[in-house]
């Protein structure tokens, strides 16, 4: 068994404890040196994997300005904002004529976005939702029924990074729907996903590699069995469906590292896809 499986062995409680206890030596070495961001969590709290916090933040704000169109002046939406890694960045961006709105699964992330990014930047708005997700924490209420707490029309820019790999089928549907529902027209959606066809399916599947979903569902495939939400990649042609059923279009694709598909150009770890509400 690899270190990721007994990860997601555990509960959810615990796999917040383990990492707040395994970096607690880290956050206290980097307090007492003064090597402290003020902007930047502490390792031991950051929940949304790994790599250098800032970097990772001015990334996605690159991916925004050039796949999504992202202005200073926008309305924008973070879904499964975090701890605020795209929203420090956002913050160096949006003008004061721009506004942010994110909200999260996981308390302790919104929390710290409230007390460190909202105190200073009152344009800056987050909201805890406690929907059920086996990766996170168990409750009744579920992400498939989830009505998001906006008006229609109110998004120049919506984004996801790293959450419908998260989500299974009806839940991301569900998203899909929403997202139609409050962009403004003409307003784009960048999401992240893991995403395979028939040519690459079985490499995916093969437990030799690095990345692999092992585990087989009807249109889309798992990488822990018995954590389901832990990542889910989706078969390209499924989600066409989904999201010509949620009536996005979709205008571009950019493929992620994970699959050695990479395109030329800006692109991420996961595969990228940008909606736009016509």
């Amino acid at each position: 068994m690899n270190l990721r499986n007994i990860y997601y062995s555990l509960s959810p409680k615990s796999r917040f404890l383990v990492r707040k206890l395994y970096y607690y030596p880290v956050d206290i070495l980097d307090k007492i040196q003064g090597r402290k961001h003020k902007y930047v969590p502490n390792k031991g709290d950051i929940f949304i994997g790994s790599g250098d916090f800032i970097a990772q933040g001015k990334h996605h704000l690159e991916l925004l300005k050039k796949y999504a169109g992202l202005k200073e002046n926008h309305t924008v939406l973070d879904i499964g904002c975090g701890i605020g890694r795209a929203a420090v960045s956002l913050t160096q961006y949006l003008s004061k004529e721009g506004k942010y709105e994110g909200f999260d699964v996981v308390e302790k992330g919104i929390l710290w976005c409230e007390k460190h990014i909202s105190a200073d930047f009152p344009n800056f708005n987050f909201q805890y939702i406690p929907l059920n997700n086996d990766l996170y924490h168990f409750t009744e209420d579920k992400a498939e029924n989830f009505i998001f707490p906006y008006e229609d029309n109110s998004f120049d820019t919506i984004f996801l990074f790293s959450v419908f790999t998260h989500m299974q089928p009806l839940e991301v549907q569900n998203y899909l729907n929403e997202i139609y529902r409050v962009l403004k027209p003409n307003g784009k959606c960048l999401a992240t996903y893991f995403l395979y066809n028939n040519e690459i399916e079985n490499k995916i599947s093969n437990k030799e590699n690095k990345i692999n979903f092992p585990y087989t569902r009807e249109n889309y495939r798992l990488m822990n069995e018995k954590v389901p939400s832990a990542n889910i990649a989706f078969k390209e042609t499924y989600l066409d469906e989904m999201i010509e059923r949620s009536h996005l279009k979709l205008e571009n694709k950019i493929y992620g590292r994970w699959s050695k598909r990479t395109c030329e150009g800006l692109f991420d770890f996961q595969d990228i896809l940008v909606f736009k509400k016509e």
